[in-house]
């Protein structure tokens, strides 16, 4: 197979890493299908309108992709938003809505794609996770928990489908300058709050002051190299995680990197100078 015949599916296309991942794939010779609620296409691939909010959405937009090109060699889940504010003013239905497109919205994508990768007993799955999937970030509670469980996800799921020729990637962008800081949402009960508000606002103030000097999106090749990216170890079935952009070391992503060494990258956006208690310690710390 050549490299103008393979055929990638991005979704969050739109702006952003999507958008950036669309571009340098196009650029580099493959057939892109950008999908967005919006369908926009930056010129040089097709957009797709599709939802990954919603089941049929994406069915459709899967199917539409695979009676065009015939096949879906690689996909690329970069769609996603950000909510910020206290874990207690966070209502649990903002919660779920985050949890929806972050991490419901990528399994539903993976379940439409998957039977055709099988068939054809190749394909590559790229997860777009985050630095927030290894360390939970201050007063973004439930995206970190989205990242989380797309971590999760995705590892489980790379022993699945290796023995089908699938192999899954995880990529952990940290410090990216996209629109992403500016379409951030508030939980809606942080407008009324006095209790974390002084501590929500200088975290989430120096973490949106850090994306806005982060790497520009089109500068980080690893985006587009994930698609090609070789299998992990154990013959491809352990899904291969490529961390990226400023904040975002190989060492800071290592699930087995020193609890220390995670507590010092989590506390650069905590404004606190308490340092957190270790575990049975929350009651001596005041917390029990």
């Amino acid at each position: 197979m050549t490299e103008k015949t393979r055929t990638v599916l991005v979704t969050g296309a739109s702006a952003g890493i999507g958008r950036a991942c669309a571009d340098r794939l196009q650029a580099a010779g493959w057939t892109v299908t950008g999908a967005s609620r919006r369908g926009t296409s930056s010129g040089g691939w097709s957009g797709l309108v599709m939802d990954v909010d919603h089941d049929e959405s994406v069915r459709s937009g899967v199917a539409s992709v695979l009676a065009s090109a015939g096949r879906i060699d690689a996909v690329v889940t970069a769609a996603g938003w950000g909510l910020a504010g206290a874990a207690e003013c966070s209502s649990v239905q903002e919660a779920k809505a985050q949890l929806e497109t972050n991490f419901w919205g990528c399994v539903r994508v993976v379940q439409q794609v998957l039977p055709a990768m099988r068939e054809q007993q190749a394909g590559r799955i790229v997860l777009v996770s985050s630095i927030g999937g290894v360390i939970g970030i201050p007063f973004q509670a439930f995206y970190s928990a989205s990242k989380f469980a797309l971590e999760g996800f995705g590892e489980a799921l790379a022993y699945e489908v290796a023995p089908f020729g699938v192999h899954v990637t995880l990529v952990q962008p940290g410090n990216v300058l996209t629109d992403f800081t500016a379409s951030r949402r508030m939980a809606a009960a942080a407008e009324g709050d006095v209790v974390y508000a002084a501590a929500a606002r200088n975290a989430i103030g120096r973490m949106e002051r850090d994306e806005r000097t982060g790497c520009p999106r089109r500068t980080s090749r690893r985006w587009s190299c994930a698609c090609s990216a070789r299998p992990g170890r154990r013959g491809g079935s352990r899904s291969a995680r490529r961390p990226s952009g400023p904040g975002c070391s190989p060492s800071a992503c290592s699930r087995s990197a020193p609890s220390r060494r995670r507590r010092r990258a989590a506390s650069a956006s905590d404004p606190s100078p308490r340092r957190p208690a270790r575990a049975g310690q929350a009651r001596r710390a005041g917390y029990g």
